[in-house]
């Protein structure tokens, strides 16, 4: 297996590596091809980078923009949204060519459906992928289901995952988390030519170690990143104190 690590004193540093990486790659496609997709992860461990990729240099007029997940039957103006999230933190500051989101609410096999044609309308350049605390990515919870060809489908999402979003303040309660959500699946994720993942703090510094330790497992999901050819990493000094502790 053959992936890049980077390890930053802070957030702030990861972020701004990171941000500088997937800027590089979307350049790079944009003069090989015309134009360029991207994938974003959300939630609180991609605040620093998408602040510093805001501020990047790449002609987001060339630039589709996807994105990973979303709970269903959430409304878009709950502060847990993603597609509020992104609006907000991202498509609102730059010039996009297009950008794609996934919709929890209404018909959700319809609005999968749409969103998979206009995803596999093309190769996706660049997908932004976070680690959760309990390894999970997107909302492939443990165990992951590594073995379907959908794009999205719909996850019951476990205890673990519920109690990182209210411990990131994204919910008052446990009880106030959906049951479910929308996730783009494993094999989807694994699709994209370049895979950046911005995993800082410490609360994520468990779910690192067993990445990068542990062998490829359902049970660990992020360990199947192991597996992609240009996969890059960046951590920071907290999420990186497991890996010093062996």
């Amino acid at each position: 297996m053959n992936f890049n690590i980077s390890v930053s004193p802070t957030p702030q540093q990861l972020g701004q590596k990171a941000a500088d990486k997937i800027a590089e790659l979307l350049r790079n496609a944009i003069a090989k091809k015309g134009s360029a997709r991207i994938i974003l992860s959300t939630g609180a461990s991609q605040f620093e980078t998408i602040d510093a990729l805001v501020k990047a240099d790449v002609d987001w007029s060339k630039v589709e923009m996807f994105h990973l997940d979303e709970y269903v039957a959430l409304p878009e103006s709950h502060i847990a949204s993603f597609r509020k999230y992104l609006k907000e933190r991202f498509v609102s500051k730059v010039s996009l060519k297009a950008a794609y989101f996934v919709n929890g609410e209404g018909d959700v096999e319809e609005n999968i459906r749409v969103l998979t044609e206009e995803l596999r309308r093309a190769p996706v350049d660049v997908g932004v992928i976070g680690i959760g605390e309990n390894a999970h990515i997107a909302f492939n919870d443990p165990p992951a289901d590594f073995d379907t060809d959908a794009a999205y489908k719909v996850v019951d999402l476990d205890l673990r995952c519920k109690q990182q979003q209210v411990r990131e303040g994204w919910f008052a309660t446990v009880d106030d988390v959906p049951k479910q959500a929308i996730t783009m699946c494993v094999k989807q994720i694994l699709a994209c030519e370049h895979i950046v993942s911005s995993v800082p703090h410490a609360a994520k510094a468990e779910a690192v170690r067993n990445t990068l330790t542990s062998p490829v497992d359902p049970m660990i999901p992020a360990t199947i990143l192991k597996t992609h050819p240009n996969w890059n990493l960046f951590i920071d000094d907290a999420s990186a104190l497991g890996l010093f502790a062996l």
